[in-house]
């Protein structure tokens, strides 16, 4: 494809996108294929011969587009968001145009440098403890997800214990969280060879509104040193997925310090607020962790996948992950002149991620992306306010960010405490294609969840999921 080509099949492309975010309200948020759907749309062989790229856009249209569920409209309410932006989507197109492989310092410089100025950059915007910053002993990278995330540190924290105390010990490492920390958590110790039955997810409750009590993580790492196992590794979240509870950093960081425990802090959702001053307190106590994390691909405006890691001590990730093939030594390497990211993940490839972030924060300042998290924070508020108000339902968790945690009163006679009830009011509202919610579990009840961080959400559209709960509600109510 030489340049021209290029001009005019993305221009073609380009108003394809631009088409989808015009017409987006018009599709269900929900996908209501059936599994198998596609297969049954599309030839069961590649094409022999090139196509022309206006058929191919012509089958998304068609066969694609109504088996995706539509992420960036004003109507989706479920799980967290994941923003798209102009700004995150130009800085993505130049990111696949440019195509560098960015593993190593001398494959790309700017890719490299670039990640490393973003990274104290936001830094600085949370106002991160200096130890965070690269021009330290730590330092900021971007890794896929917060699950990777969460496995390097793992890893790493793994490593330096087990350099203490020898790899014997392996089979006595003991992981702390809260039953409402991500799956992510477990994941990494399954991957990471830990004793599957030594990952405390320590039982949380509506007293503390789902946050890890301190006391609790006390008295489970008294119990398995006494027990003769090794305490190593704390995850703490601010912003649980169920709930959003913030479990308390400053305790459980003095905790994880008296006990040699590497700390590590997941604000994969939550943490973009923390650039807004009067949100910045939801992440005090970081000073004690080792690690942070917070997903810019969640809440901040930046395609996915960017999920910002930030570590006190980088040689502990590089002690970890680093591998030297002949292939890969290079002058500016060996000389320990340059930071090589292959050192600081899992994989060794990785994208010039940094582009989007970067374009974010300049095309919209940190007061633009402070204005956009506080527009969701009052959304929701509303929301909040209008379930309040209808005495059928009730607010479940107080509300911190911009998800609302609600759930309609069942009646006196109600064997299962309303969780049918609910469970068949998220189904009716998800099956009209005008709304998408998604559902936790909390105490053993079936909670309804509703966050706003749609780019493109209005007040109308969280007035329009308002209403079309009350309805089926009433529907629901009136046939029992």
């Amino acid at each position: 494809m030489d340049s021209e080509q290029l001009r005019e099949e993305a221009h073609k492309m380009v108003d394809f996108i631009a088409d989808y975010y015009k017409t987006i309200e018009n599709f269900p948020v929900l996908s209501q294929v059936q599994p198998g759907y596609l297969g049954k749309l599309l030839p069961d062989s590649a094409p022999d011969h090139p196509e022309p790229l206006q058929h191919v856009l012509n089958d998304i249209q068609e066969k694609i587009l109504p088996g995706v569920t539509h992420w960036q409209s004003p109507n989706y309410f479920a799980y967290f968001p994941s923003n798209s932006s102009i700004a995150g989507f130009l800085g993505e197109m130049l990111s696949a145009g440019l195509n560098i492989v960015g593993f190593s310092w001398i494959t790309s410089p700017a890719a490299t440098e670039l990640e490393t100025i973003v990274l104290d950059w936001l830094a600085k915007a949370l106002n991160l403890p200096d130890d965070f910053y690269s021009t330290g002993q730590g330092g900021g990278v971007i890794q896929g997800t917060a699950s990777e995330a969460v496995l390097v540190v793992l890893v790493a924290a793994r490593d330096k214990i087990l350099r203490r105390v020898g790899r014997s010990a392996l089979n006595k490492l003991v992981t702390y969280a809260s039953d409402q920390t991500h799956s992510a958590l477990q994941k990494a110790c399954q991957i990471g060879g830990l004793n599957p039955e030594l990952c405390r997810l320590l039982k949380t409750d509506s007293s503390t509104n789902y946050a890890l009590s301190p006391d609790v993580l006390s008295e489970a790492i008294s119990s398995d040193i006494t027990s003769g196992l090794i305490p190593f590794f704390l995850c703490a979240t601010v912003g649980t997925t169920s709930s959003t509870a913030l479990d308390p950093l400053p305790a459980l960081g003095r905790i994880a310090k008296i006990n040699n425990i590497w700390f590590h802090v997941d604000a994969a959702y939550a943490g973009s607020a923390g650039i807004c001053p009067e949100y910045r307190h939801h992440i005090d106590g970081v000073e004690e962790a080792d690690s942070f994390n917070m997903n810019a691909h969640k809440w901040f405006l930046t395609n996915f996948d960017c999920s910002l890691l930030w570590v006190k001590d980088r040689s502990a990730l590089i002690q970890s992950l680093s591998t030297n093939p002949e292939f890969l030594k290079n002058k500016a390497s060996q000389e320990n002149m340059v930071i090589d990211y292959k050192d600081w993940q899992i994989p060794l490839g990785r994208r010039f991620r940094s582009l989007k972030l970067w374009m974010v924060l300049r095309l919209y300042g940190l007061e633009g992306l402070r204005s956009y998290i506080r527009n969701h924070i009052d959304l929701a508020a509303y929301f909040e306010e209008l379930v309040a108000q209808d005495a059928r339902f009730k607010i479940v968790v107080p509300r911190t960010f911009s998800l609302v945690c609600f759930r309609v009163l069942p009646p006196p006679n109600s064997e299962d405490h309303g969780n049918k009830l609910n469970h068949d009011l998220l189904d009716s509202v998800n099956a009209t294609g005008n709304v998408f919610i998604t559902h936790t579990v909390l105490s053993g009840q079936y909670i309804l969840r509703l966050a706003v961080g749609a780019p493109l959400t209005e007040k109308r559209h969280v007035k329009g999921a308002w209403q079309i709960l009350q309805d089926k509600a009433t529907a629901l109510l009136g046939s029992l």
